[in-house]
């Protein structure tokens, strides 16, 4: 398998973007304990080059698995001979990938004077975001501003909006984009951002907010695996800093907070998907949130968008205990998804990480609550985690970025307006 990734890393070095011609992405329904146990050795295989969109947790649960081309023969036979129900959700991957740079291509020559002009319904680069972030500053300057809290691994700036009506108030944090490759939180983090810039003085709800709380919005919090996503291989998660003796690179940045590190639900293989990274906030841009955090010491929210699935979660990932808070965490849950779902009818299931998908260690929000930031949720932006879907996973098409942002707007306003109303 070092072998395999060593020469994949010189490939795409040499030939650029990494492409996906024949690859498929199987949803796997296991039926019971013995088919999860199995599926969970699949993992294992290193050879076969698997990337579990969606891991095997439970029989309650679809598994999306992305498989090669050259490995599909070999899981489908393994499937078959040990009964486990497949069907075939993305039938070439590549495919998907063409028709998103087309889209985005269509629109390329347009170069927005303002972000009234900024094309919302379309992915960007994160040039384009960046651009877009200095326009919303400098069209108002009474109203945003923008923070460098720290640089990447590869030296990009990590800027945070923050929109403030007054000194020393305290915040809500917002960010999206920490793992690269989920384009759709980007888009919304970009949605959300002009959202509160137009709406304040305009949008009572918004205005009592912003007169009572900062708001902080951070859009890429991963800008070197964001660009990676672009430019070489479009289904990266990871950050891009290299890991010494292993010829795998990157971190999972939301297995990297010191919640209960390197615990169940992470790994410590440097080759994978949910590698926790040497020691917790090793990666400079997770250590610059959590410098943030602790130097404001008056965030009284912190919420983390990421897709997919269409789940409002709670803490704790990385224990079954329940949280102090969780009944208010619960009941405030179920009013944020009625919210939302109020708009499109978009069904999203709510509770606690470890009772509703898996267990997960190092995670940002168990992280963010033990800090004592009570409202500390995570998104699982569109599409669903069960039939009937688009059957894209990662690859969201575009035409769904403004419903997405704007059922999920509604569902943080209701989580902001609470925390306003209910001070601790």
């Amino acid at each position: 398998m070092r072998k395999l990734l060593v020469l994949a890393s010189l490939f795409l070095a040499v030939f650029g973007r990494k492409t996906f011609e024949r690859h498929q992405v199987l949803r796997i329904t296991a039926v019971n304990d013995v088919q999860i146990s199995l599926l969970k050795n699949l993992t294992d295989h290193e050879y076969l080059e698997l990337d579990f969109w969606r891991e095997p947790v439970h029989e309650s649960l679809p598994v999306d698995v992305h498989v090669p081309s050259t490995s599909l023969h070999k899981v489908k036979s393994f499937l078959k001979n040990n009964k486990i129900h497949y069907e075939i959700m993305i039938q070439d991957l590549q495919d998907l990938v063409d028709k998103e740079q087309q889209e985005m291509m269509r629109f390329r020559a347009h170069q927005p004077k303002s972000t009234n002009d900024f094309d919302y319904t379309n992915y960007h680069t994160l040039d384009e975001i960046y651009t877009f972030i200095d326009m919303l500053v400098k069209e108002n300057p009474k109203l945003v501003s923008k923070i460098v809290i720290g640089q990447s691994y590869e030296g990009r700036p990590l800027n945070v909006l923050k929109f403030s009506t007054g000194p020393n108030r305290p915040g809500i944090w917002i960010d999206t984009g920490i793992h690269s490759r989920e384009w759709i939180t980007q888009a919304c983090g970009t949605r959300f951002a002009k959202m509160i810039a137009a709406s304040y003085n305009r949008d009572a709800a918004l205005t009592d907010i912003l007169n009572t709380f900062d708001i902080f919005l951070e859009i890429i919090v991963n800008p070197d695996g964001f660009q990676f996503t672009h430019t070489t291989d479009r289904m990266w998660r990871k950050t891009r800093k290299p890991n010494p003796g292993s010829p795998c690179v990157g971190v999972d940045p939301n297995r990297n907070w010191n919640a209960s590190f390197g615990g169940p639900g992470s790994s410590k293989d440097p080759c994978d998907p949910i590698y926790c990274g040497p020691s917790a906030h090793s990666e400079s841009e997770v250590k610059a949130i959590v410098d943030f955090v602790q130097s404001h010491g008056k965030l009284k929210a912190f919420v983390s968008i990421h897709s997919y699935s269409q789940f409002l979660l709670y803490p704790y990932g990385y224990t079954k205990t329940a949280c102090k808070d969780k009944t208010e965490l619960d009941k405030l849950a179920r009013k944020a998804v009625a919210a939302l779902k109020s708009l499109y009818g978009t069904k999203y299931k709510y509770g606690s990480i470890i009772n509703v998908i898996y267990q997960a260690s190092g995670g940002s929000i168990d992280w963010s609550y033990d800090q004592g930031i009570k409202y500390s949720y995570t998104f699982e932006l569109r599409p669903s985690w069960s039939s009937p879907d688009c059957g894209c996973g990662f690859l969201l098409p575009a035409d769904q970025i403004i419903p997405t942002a704007e059922e999920t707007w509604r569902a943080l306003m209701v989580i902001m307006e609470h925390t306003k109303n209910n001070p601790y």
